[in-house]
């Protein structure tokens, strides 16, 4: 009989000997497999109750590396599900029910099974050893995948980048699963976070904002929330915004994503707040050498922050993505701000509506806050309706999409007193009263806050500071700066 004949005989058929697959091999090697560990589970499973259940814990039927024993798995599945035992006999009528019993080597196998392990004393162990081969046959997966799809001409890289990621993500979050905690540790960690918090009034649980009453009502911005930052133009949306990063940044790194301005416009907006240099003066570069001086001052305390900015105009939620991510792991980043949300774009399906588009894309920073465990403030545009009714802004307001005050944690409105004025209209040199309107705030209470604004220095002041900032020491230097007068005429003990 020659070998052909022999391959077609039905005597190796019956044998239903499992060969290798070439296809799975990777640059020769034969994909990282635990044969031996994989029987000792099923086995363990077999011949002890209780131990399917610390198995399927761990493992699925893909984790296994032999096609039987993943058949063999989801018998076990199976039986569990309809609260039927798992032992050697069951499992095989199961076997037999789905008609795979010949495929996994006939009932001699599953018998060899029970007889290769003594106990389940060590089938966590075990377990845990062929779930991280399956991880590294998943990575080497998904890596040759990555490859293949860069060759084609036709992949958006950017796209590609993102699915990677993404994958890899997966395969992360849905094999290393964390396991369930009594509340009896989790109370002690509370209680020992309130006595921790007794003891240090002063301390927040979450990034600084730098102004004492948005502290009390937030605690700091908190981990995994998304923070919507909403008015209409000329507010001062984003000077209000660089006053956080400012603020935020003496104690932790902070990202910006600006796409409305330039990173040097959001620089001089930065040196004009830090060093009260009327911001006109920092665009036309008309000054006194005190001023200059005053801003050189400035921009060295900004060096010594870790603030980021990248101002990549019209960033889809993709890119901004994978770039947050980066920035998280080189620079340790603790507070990302966008600004603003309108002027992101989404996926690249053109069937796609605007609005279930900036739905997407508040979806996505939601995710994006939690799974990189930080704060995300979003800038975000108000309709007109607030302003045809001479009204302060409500929730309906948010500019192109409901899903934006359903996705956020805090929704906080700015608006000015001044902002409805007739043009022409005289105000006071500091006559800017402005107002931030907490309307939605899962963890607290909601509140309108009263703050004074100087966009000729680019600062948001609650009323505490405003009154340090017009204290006559302080306010003559400022103003004396800005008139150009002599550093001679200076008051000698003002503070700044």
């Amino acid at each position: 009989m020659d070998l052909k004949t022999d391959f077609n005989s039905k005597q190796f058929q019956r044998r239903k000997i499992q060969t290798l697959d070439i296809s799975t091999t990777i640059y020769g090697k034969v994909p990282p497999q635990a044969k031996e560990l994989e029987e000792v589970v099923l086995g363990a499973c077999m011949i002890e109750k209780g131990a399917y259940t610390l198995a399927a814990e761990i493992l699925k039927p893909e984790s296994f590396y032999v096609d039987a024993n993943q058949k063999i798995f989801k018998a076990m599945q199976f039986l569990d599900s309809n609260q039927r035992p798992i032992d050697c006999l069951t499992v095989i009528e199961a076997l037999k029910m789905a008609d795979e019993i010949d495929i996994v080597g006939c009932p001699f196998y599953i018998t060899k099974l029970t007889n290769t392990v003594v106990s389940a004393a060590n089938i966590e162990t075990h377990a845990r050893f062929v779930l991280q081969k399956f991880i590294q046959r998943e990575l080497i997966r998904l890596s040759g995948e990555t490859i293949q799809a860069a060759f084609d001409d036709s992949t958006d890289c950017f796209e590609l980048i993102d699915q990677h990621e993404k994958t890899l993500s997966l395969i992360t979050t849905g094999n290393i699963k964390s396991n369930f905690t009594h509340t009896t540790s989790i109370g002690s960690e509370e209680i020992n976070r309130l006595y921790y918090l007794q003891n240090h009034p002063a301390s927040l649980t979450g990034v600084d904002t730098g102004y004492p009453f948005i502290n009390a009502l937030t605690n700091g911005w908190q981990d995994g929330t998304l923070i919507i930052l909403a008015a209409r133009p000329s507010v001062g949306k984003t000077a209000f915004a660089t006053n956080l990063i400012r603020n935020a940044a003496n104690t932790v790194p902070v990202g910006m994503f600006s796409l409305e301005m330039g990173k040097g416009q959001i620089m001089r907006n930065m040196l004009s707040a830090e060093s009260r240099v009327y911001l006109e003066k920092l665009n036309s570069g008309k000054m006194t050498m005190q001023e200059l001086e005053e801003v050189v001052m400035a921009n060295k305390r900004i060096n010594d922050l870790k603030i980021f900015i990248d101002d990549t105009g019209g960033i889809d939620i993709i890119e901004l993505r994978s770039k947050a991510r980066r920035m998280v792991a080189k620079h340790g980043i603790r507070l990302i701000v966008v600004d603003y949300l309108q002027l992101m774009s989404g996926s690249n399906n053109k069937n796609q509506n605007r609005e279930n588009e900036i739905s997407q894309i508040s979806r996505d920073l939601k995710s994006l806050s939690k799974e990189l465990k930080l704060p995300i403030i979003a800038l975000s545009q108000l309709n007109r309706d607030s302003e045809k009714t001479k009204r302060e802004p409500q929730l309906s307001d948010l500019r192109e999409s409901g899903a934006i005050e359903q996705d956020a944690d805090i929704v906080m409105f700015l608006w000015r007193d001044d902002y409805q004025q007739v043009p022409g209209q005289e105000q006071g040199e500091f006559s800017n009263t402005a107002y931030v309107k907490f309307a939605k705030h899962r963890a607290g209470a909601l509140d309108k806050l009263a703050f004074k604004t100087d966009f000729r220095v680019q600062t948001w002041f609650d009323l505490n500071q405003w009154d340090d900032y017009c204290r006559p020491g302080v306010f003559k230097r400022v103003v004396d700066i800005n008139k150009n007068h002599e550093a001679s005429k200076l008051e000698d003990d003002a503070p700044f």
